[in-house]
């Protein structure tokens, strides 16, 4: 058996294993299982998939598999509520931290399953997203949601006393407020189709400054936990650099077992997978050396300190090994103007960039492109899972990973089922109290380092969408430049200045902050009404290259409706209303559905061969780290 390499389109390589009889299989243990021949599946060297989205893998499979793409979007599920918890007071409260964690894990499973089963129904995660937490640290930043000085201070704090926990709660239930309000917004626009008007006006010259602001306005809070340890948090940047630039095309050989052979050893592409994953890890590790030999300081006001493991306290021998996660569990949210203004240009930006999810998603799993009632649908869904978000009080609201789309091409297991399992491990680990606790212990320095990365490849995600204008059009540049510079310049003068923009309506007051220290609000809003008011043609503004990015090759009605249409006969054999197919989020009756799938497989190869060169545009750095 002679090993071979296809190399996927989007530069991400395929190992297979190539018989004597030249039929292939996986050599990833995750992808033991032999995949569908051809006219089951992607029939085309490069971009043959093991398992489309519409097909089962063995049970064994789905859980593996589904444990990886936990794994993976793991990165992103902690490092929300780690940033949260300075904010909400919490930074010397391990045990709530932990709980948090848990939270957004429960939530994330569940959101999951609704946007699988009943969104758009591709194969994709959801989790918490960055885009909600400038507005968040905005809205906490107000002079009424400032912490008490005794909050920062270990020794005054007690984290079971009623005036502590009545202190951060309170902040929580401000944020659930908002959160369940603006997810209204995103529902409305999802269910009502008016997210179709909405992208005629909104181009990569609007989307690109927006996403770019998400992170970059959190760079003092990476440098302010990474600079507890700078050694460890530089050691933890190199070690996540090597693993996901360096050694991501080097395989680990691990031992594999397929049925009716005997054990044999695999390559497997750890490196490329779980780079973030691995590298937490290792520098955690490194740091329990240095904590058991005393080579990192003891004083807890010696710098480097919180480098060690037992700086954050014996958190996990308190956290309970059960926790069911439950709505109101801080208790009763409130609203106010401010926060929902504020979220609401967090979910504008998650929703432009859950459609961009959308079409990546697809490419990768096999299916046709999504139509206008599929996006609809899995835009109003994420709507509801901000919602269960904000009920449930994780700090944040869901979106679409982009980290996960990316692992799809790696894979080349494209099935809902393997998401479907990952949700469940999301579930189990939300009620697993441990896990949290384990989490939320990692040294300060190492979620420094993370943070630096993370934060950096967001950045670059949201500057790559100009590869669709002409950035040689001093238009282009002038537009781009000053949004983004504008985003930076004049949240930090309204955060310095803030009494010179009181109206004496305190109400008004505070949204007017909230907006104006919102980075990605400013630089989005001043792209917006530059690209749509300054002249300039179609192509110069990237609008034809971005719809045609975004359409497919072949429109293929009866393997369009057997992946998207809404489980369990909903629409056709059950509730099938005449004025259903009128609903924008519901799918139109089709002629011919009687096909089978896999002749509607076969018909949809040539349509995602064609639009798989289209990949690196829409998984862009994503899928490297």
């Amino acid at each position: 058996m002679t090993l071979s390499s296809d190399k996927e389109l989007n530069g991400l390589d395929n190992p297979s294993f190539v018989g004597e009889d030249g039929s292939h299989h996986c050599s990833s243990v995750d992808c033991a299982a032999q995949g569908p021949k051809e006219g089951g599946g992607m029939g085309h060297g490069s971009s043959k998939l093991a398992y489309t989205v519409t097909d089962v893998p063995p049970w064994y499979l789905c859980i593996l598999l589904g444990i990886q793409h936990f794994l993976t979007a793991m990165g992103g599920l902690i490092a929300i509520p780690l940033i949260l918890s300075k904010e909400l007071c919490l930074q010397h409260d391990l045990l709530t931290q932990s709980h948090l964690i848990s939270t957004i894990f429960f939530v994330s499973g569940i959101c999951t399953l609704l946007q699988v089963l009943f969104g758009v129904r591709l194969p994709i995660i959801q989790g918490g997203t960055f885009a909600f937490l400038t507005p968040t640290l905005a809205m906490l930043s107000l002079p009424k949601w400032k912490c008490p000085a005794w909050t920062q201070n270990a020794t005054l704090v007690n984290a079971s006393s009623p005036e502590f926990i009545e202190v951060w709660q309170t902040r929580m239930r401000e944020l659930q407020g908002a959160i369940i309000v603006a997810s209204c917004f995103q529902i409305f626009v999802g269910f009502s189709g008016l997210l179709g008007f909405l992208m005629r006006f909104i181009g990569p010259l609007t989307i690109a400054p927006t996403i770019t602001l998400v992170a970059l306005p959190l760079f003092d809070s990476a440098g302010d936990e990474a600079g507890q340890h700078w050694g460890i948090a530089f050691m933890t940047i190199a070690v996540i650099v090597l693993f996901s630039q360096y050694l991501k095309d080097v395989p680990v050989p691990l031992p594999s077992y397929q049925r009716g052979k005997s054990c044999h050893v695999s390559p497997v592409y750890l490196f490329q997978i779980f780079p973030v994953l691995l590298g937490l890890s290792v520098s955690w590790l490194l740091c329990y050396v240095l904590t058991v030999t005393d080579v990192l300081p003891a004083d807890p006001t010696a710098y480097g300190h919180l480098a060690r493991t037992d700086a954050r306290g014996d958190v996990l021998s308190q956290a309970p090994w059960f926790r069911l996660p439950y709505p109101g569990q801080w208790g009763v949210p409130t609203v106010s103007l401010a926060g929902i203004f504020g979220i609401l240009a967090g979910v504008i930006s998650s929703m432009l960039e859950s459609v961009g999810d959308y079409y990546a998603c697809a490419r990768l799993a096999g299916a046709p492109l999504p139509p206008k009632h599929a996006i609809s649908r899995g835009i109003g869904v994420e709507g509801i899972g901000c919602l269960l978000a904000g009920a449930w009080g994780t700090g944040n609201g869901t979106t679409s990973y982009s980290e996960n789309v990316g692992a799809l091409g790696i894979t080349k297991v494209g099935s809902r089922m393997v998401i479907i399992a990952g949700a469940c491990a999301m579930l189990l680990s939300g009620i697993f109290g441990k896990v949290g606790a384990i989490l939320a212990s990692i040294p300060t320095p190492v979620i420094g380092g993370m943070f630096l990365v993370m934060f950096g490849v967001i950045t670059a995600v949201g500057v790559s969408n100009l590869q669709y204008t002409d950035m040689n059009s001093s238009r282009n540049i002038f537009i781009f430049g000053f949004s983004v510079f504008a985003g930076l310049t004049i949240p930090n003068w309204a955060s310095k200045n803030s009494t010179l923009l009181e109206t004496g309506i305190i109400q008004l007051d505070q949204v007017i902050q909230v907006l104006l220290t919102t980075g990605m609000f400013v630089g989005g809003l001043l792209g917006f009404i530059l690209d749509n008011t300054i002249p300039g043609t179609q192509e110069e503004r990237g609008l034809l290259a971005w719809k045609h990015s975004h359409k497919g090759e072949v429109d293929n009605s009866q393997l369009i409706s057997k992946v998207y249409d809404l489980p369990f006969g909903i629409g056709t054999k059950h509730c099938s209303f005449s004025w259903f197919q009128y609903l924008p989020a519901c799918p139109k009756r089709l002629p011919g559905s009687g096909k089978s799938m896999d002749e509607l497989k076969a018909a949809g190869q040539e349509s995602s061969v064609k639009a798989s060169s289209e990949r690196d545009c829409e998984t862009g750095a994503d899928t490297r780290i």
